[in-house]
């Protein structure tokens, strides 16, 4: 039965529930310091576990995210940059759950697979998932929302999971993402529609509309922008936009909370790993944008708790400063299944992050959205250290750069690139991108990933 199943009794292999919104970025829960959300289920999560605060994905659209997510790497490395292409054969044995499944674990998906066109079915004990982007009453309007369907449908799978056997369930919400060819976007569930009725949402927090005029015509020709028309240009269409993406998220909340309830109900709760991530953020009007895609902080940060029973004292409600990625995930599920590290991952293992937090943990990460539809979104490459950002643009925006201080400009609306002044961290950044770019074409997944940019080396550049 493989290395899960060889423990017994107290040494048994935790179950581990990991559950991911769509589009739903970092600061879009009351624990995070948002005052209008009501998110109290994984407020009560994120009281029990370790919270994340700076946490990213590599890649800002779905389909990308989502396989750098199963399979722990960058998007250069798996070569997942479309809706189209579906993981090969090999990909899928290398899937987390399909690793954990080798290993003894009972295994399930519910949602959104969002990897191809190619569901992997069979490489999963039991299968609820769909492709595409879904429907949030796939029975009709007078139907059950979708949020409700994949609740009862993660009972159903805990209550018939094998007692013999740890389970990992994948649960991937369309949650709170707009329904893309409806004019209303937002859909929540008629349960929720009371929610924040009598309230006004407060204007973007970040970077005003106007921001928008300093970039190049590429960017305001964008699908960005128009998605911002379709959302955000009037202010009944914020509120109409924000009550929405909002209602959803409380929609997933409550789901949250049933499904704990059910954990404790079966007598699960006690060694079941509760992770609730997503798999990247969204522009709510910051710039004059919408959508994702682009490397600003509001498209890329999301949020991340995990939640591990088994833990106490430090790990109860604590908070953690260091830099982690959508491709982390799994190499913390494989950590905490008991299978090491695959050397075919370039994420790292989180659970040493449970007990201590470790600013310096990851120097630098690397940015890529290469979606091959020109003049659509712009495509960038980047990198991010703790405090400096740099992105360059390789198609209709090219040779456009930015450069951004983010310790004096958390919203990002001063770009440095063309300052004489911030030259050398300019120069420094584009060396950067350098190395992690050659780093990731040369890299053969047979050989421990290591991170080419180092934290000696930033020092040494005086870039901390």
């Amino acid at each position: 039965m493989g290395a899960a199943a060889a423990r017994a009794g107290t040494d048994r292999a935790p179950n581990i529930l990991l559950m991911l919104g769509d589009d739903h970025r970092w600061e879009a829960l009351g624990c995070m310091g948002n005052g209008v959300i009501r998110t109290p289920e994984l407020d009560r999560l994120s009281e029990a576990g370790v919270t994340f605060e700076n946490h990213f994905t590599t890649t800002a659209i779905c389909c990308v995210s989502r396989a750098s997510i199963f399979l722990s790497q960058y998007a250069a490395v798996h070569g997942i940059n479309d809706f189209d292409k579906p993981l090969d054969a090999g990909q899928v044995r290398r899937m987390y759950p399909a690793l954990l499944r080798a290993a003894g674990y009972h295994t399930g998906f519910i949602g959104k697979f969002g990897v191809g066109k190619t569901m992997p079915e069979t490489a999963f004990d039991v299968w609820n998932g769909f492709g595409g982007q879904g429907q949030y009453f796939p029975q009709g309007p007078a139907g059950p929302h979708l949020t409700d369907i994949m609740r009862d449908q993660a009972v159903e799978f805990l209550e018939n999971a094998p007692k013999e056997k740890p389970f990992c369930l994948s649960m991937s919400f369309k949650a709170p993402h707009v329904q893309d060819e409806d004019p209303r976007q937002y859909l929540p569930s008629r349960e929720t529609l009371s929610l924040y009725r009598d309230e006004t949402i407060p204007g973007p927090a970040g970077a005003a509309e106007s921001d928008i005029g300093r970039f190049p015509l590429a960017f305001q020709h964008s699908e960005n922008r128009r998605r911002w028309g379709v959302r955000f240009s009037t202010e009944a269409l914020y509120q109409e936009s924000m009550k929405g993406y909002y209602r959803l998220i409380s929609g997933i909340d409550a789901a949250v909370g049933a499904i704990r309830g059910a954990l404790a109900r079966l007598k699960l709760d006690e060694n079941t790993i509760v992770i609730y991530s997503a798999d990247h953020g969204i522009f709510l009007g910051e710039h004059g944008f919408a959508g994702k895609w682009l490397m600003h902080e509001e498209s890329i940060r999301m949020p991340l708790i995990i939640y591990d029973p088994r833990e106490a004292g430090a790990a109860r409600g604590a908070r953690r400063r260091a830099m982690t990625l959508n491709q982390d995930l799994p190499a913390t599920v494989a950590d905490f299944a008991g299978l090491g590290h695959p050397t075919f991952y370039q994420g790292r293992s989180l659970r040493g992050l449970l007990r201590r937090d470790e600013p310096e943990w990851r120097a630098s990460w690397y940015y890529e959205h290469n979606f091959p539809y020109r003049g659509w979104i712009p495509s960038s490459e980047g990198v991010r250290t703790r405090r400096w950002k740099y992105v360059r643009y390789t198609d209709v925006a090219r040779p456009y750069e930015e450069l951004y201080d983010l310790r004096e400009d958390a919203h990002e609306t001063r770009n440095l690139a063309g300052s004489a002044a911030h030259e050398r961290v300019k120069r420094a950044m584009a060396a950067y991108h350098g190395k992690w770019k050659g780093s990731l074409s040369g890299w053969d997944g047979r050989s421990p990933w290591v991170d080419p940019v180092t934290e000696e080396e930033l020092k040494r550049d005086d870039m901390g």
